[in-house]
């Protein structure tokens, strides 16, 4: 049995031979009809010609732009986000103006806010108060527009304290209680969880209802289902089966050419349905 969910490809990771501003009309012509971002800009809040070029690329491509990070800092640095980072919350607070105004004109309903990496100069504790807070202040934001706020276990990033779903589902629970917010859900990463050693499978089993939003990617690599051991078809057919109906965002680096990184997927399971 095959599912019957939809997929987007992740802009960030694939088609980066191309212009950012190029990358949705690659996408449309492989036979994609959605897209998803990391944050497209290098900075919190960029001009708004930069915002309009940005919205105008997508409009014109004919893609859907189904979900957007929150700007994360230097991502190819070693940042992993803002939202817990005292420094830099005045930053933070900015972009999610800026972020859900991009998602209202473009149609998007889900925004990953990539927790932040643990720093030197705060506790935890108050680095996970801030993170609360944030977390509270974007999904309010995007409640305006109908939109969710994701919140993202990853690996890869020794400093970042989200690995399992778990650490995901208990942060959210704060911010649930501390803000009586209900738009907050978890983004299962099937590959960032695998890798971190979670049991993706009784994840699945237990939390299907909770999640919001699941990328995928082969393990080892990282690259595109298929070139590793993840039973990712099986997990995704699970999901399905157990009531998901979000999107399957494709998080992950092509082993050669993008275009060629698509070709695990018939083309008549490219468009969504």
């Amino acid at each position: 049995m095959t599912h019957t969910l939809n997929y987007a490809v992740n802009c960030s990771l694939l088609c980066t031979e191309l212009p950012v501003l190029e990358r949705p009309e690659a996408v449309r012509q492989a036979g994609f009809d959605a897209i998803e971002f990391w944050w497209p800009f290098a900075e919190a809040v960029p001009s708004d010609k930069d915002v309009d070029a940005f919205v105008t690329a997508v409009q014109n491509a004919g893609v859907q732009l189904i979900g957007l990070n929150f700007f994360a800092g230097d991502m190819p640095g070693g940042d992993r986000g803002l939202v817990s980072w005292p420094a830099r919350a005045a930053e933070f607070k900015d972009n999610i103006d800026v972020t859900v105004g991009i998602g209202e004109r473009l149609g998007t309903k889900a925004f990953n806010a990539l927790y932040g990496n643990r720093v030197d100069d705060a506790t935890a504790e108050q680095q996970d108060e801030l993170a609360v807070e944030n977390l509270s202040a974007a999904a309010l934001a995007a409640a305006r527009i109908g939109a969710t706020v994701l919140v993202e276990p990853a690996s890869g990033a020794p400093r970042y304290p989200l690995l399992t779903a778990a650490d995901g589902l208990a942060v959210i629970d704060k911010v649930q209680a501390y803000s009586g917010v209900s738009n907050i859900g978890l983004l299962a990463d099937l590959y960032h969880l695998a890798v971190n050693g979670d049991d993706v499978d009784k994840v699945i089993a237990e939390q299907t209802d909770r999640i919001a939003h699941v990328q995928i990617a082969d393990n080892p690599g990282r690259n595109e289902p298929g070139t590793g051991e993840l039973q990712l078809e099986l997990q995704l057919t699970d999901l399905a089966s157990r009531g998901y109906r979000g999107w399957v965002g494709l998080e992950y680096k092509p082993s050669g050419r993008s275009e060629d990184a698509f070709e695990w997927l018939p083309r008549e399971r490219r468009a969504a349905k």
